[in-house]
């Protein structure tokens, strides 16, 4: 038993035990290239967060990983095969729920770890913090918080050289050979704004992309994987820790 995994987690254990932090790892359900599962992103929120909770837990952390959310929002792929979508206000109504247990039973922080770009709960944690004012309220996108040109020689944000190499890394029986994915070509928008990313219209993946990959995965390898998961991992320990530490009233220096 893993005792910062909720999911491994047993009554007698906690029945007199309160965390101070829950975190909750949230996926989507999604074609990515042709070579990668529709799991992609579930089983990289999976392992980040239990690896980055171990390491947290190990360095005195009082953190629980809660079991990962798989669905997310995919309203750009709605013509693409079994991408499964959320609707935000969907995604809203789960976090109140989830939200209202830890507030009335008093774990008073929570931390979204976020492994779906096209997932984003800055507004409704502005709206829940409202309406939950004791609780302390953080999401995270993992896949942000290193510079992946440091690790990777192909930029892209779907079925990569990134999420490529960490699966590959993960879980190498599921990732077909390389010669089979497509090159993750990606058409850009035809406004100027948009391009420039001071702008923004949600894609329409099946005409950004043929293979519904962005970025080339030809170079990608369960060694680059393996690092980066390893530096990714301790990261997000270190937000995991500094939130369990945070006290109400002294967040701000």
């Amino acid at each position: 038993m893993k005792p910062y995994l909720l999911a491994e987690s047993n009554w007698k254990t906690l029945k007199n035990h309160r965390f101070d932090l829950a975190v909750l790892p949230w996926g989507a359900t999604e074609a990515h290239n042709y070579h990668m599962p529709y799991g992609t992103d579930v089983y990289e929120a999976n392992a980040v967060a239990s690896e980055s909770g171990r390491k947290a837990w190990e360095k005195g952390a009082n953190v629980t990983i809660m079991p990962t959310i798989p669905f997310g929002v995919n309203t750009g792929q709605s013509d693409i095969y079994l991408d499964i979508n959320l609707n935000p206000s969907t995604q809203l109504m789960i976090l109140q729920d989830i939200i209202t247990v830890l507030d009335r039973q008093g774990t008073k922080k929570l931390l979204i770890l976020n492994s779906h770009g096209g997932n984003d709960f800055k507004t409704m944690l502005r709206e829940l913090g409202l309406k939950f004012p004791d609780m302390m309220l953080f999401t995270c996108n993992w896949f942000q918080s290193l510079d992946k040109a440091n690790y990777f020689e192909e930029a892209g944000d779907h079925a990569d050289e990134m999420e490529t190499s960490i699966v590959m890394y993960l879980h190498p029986e599921l990732v077909l050979p390389l010669e089979q994915a497509g090159d993750g070509s990606e058409k850009k928008s035809v406004i100027t704004g948009v391009q420039e990313k001071w702008a923004w219209a949600e894609r329409k993946w099946s005409e950004v992309s043929a293979d519904t990959g962005i970025g080339n995965p030809k170079k990608s390898s369960p060694e680059k994987g393996r690092k980066y998961f390893e530096d990714v991992t301790s990261k997000v320990a270190e937000l995991m820790i500094d939130i369990c530490e945070a006290q109400p009233g002294k967040l701000y220096k």
